[in-house]
């Protein structure tokens, strides 16, 4: 059973900057890609960015030049650093991880990311 456990949401002031962290534990292959998405109040989960095992990375538009992806193959975690954070990227964060070759998607619960003044 694979688990993605996140961590490193919060309350930021615009302008600030966070970091999440995302864990994965399990059976998982080595083929794989992670990423980040999040849903905001009243819509749909959107992409906000991926990165696969040979670091090719992918971002939203909105993101782009703002947040960064990164991840330890070796410790199976992927981050997202998030800097100039806008009241606009509040959302819930979720990781999330496809594991190519078992053709199977995990998500995280999730982890709250508030930009507020």
């Amino acid at each position: 059973q694979v688990q993605l456990v996140e961590s490193g949401g919060g309350l930021v002031q615009p302008g600030g900057s966070l970091r999440l962290s995302c864990a994965a534990s399990g059976i998982i292959s080595s083929i794989n890609t992670m990423g980040w998405y999040y849903q905001a109040p009243g819509k749909g989960r959107e992409l906000v960015a991926t990165i696969s095992t040979g670091g090719g990375t992918n971002y939203a538009d909105s993101v782009k030049g703002r947040f960064t992806i990164s991840r330890d193959n070796a410790k199976n975690t992927v981050y997202l650093q998030m800097n100039s954070l806008k009241p606009e990227d509040t959302a819930v964060y979720y990781c999330w991880i496809r594991d190519h070759p078992l053709k199977r998607d995990y998500w995280g619960q999730g982890t709250q990311v508030t930009v507020s003044s």
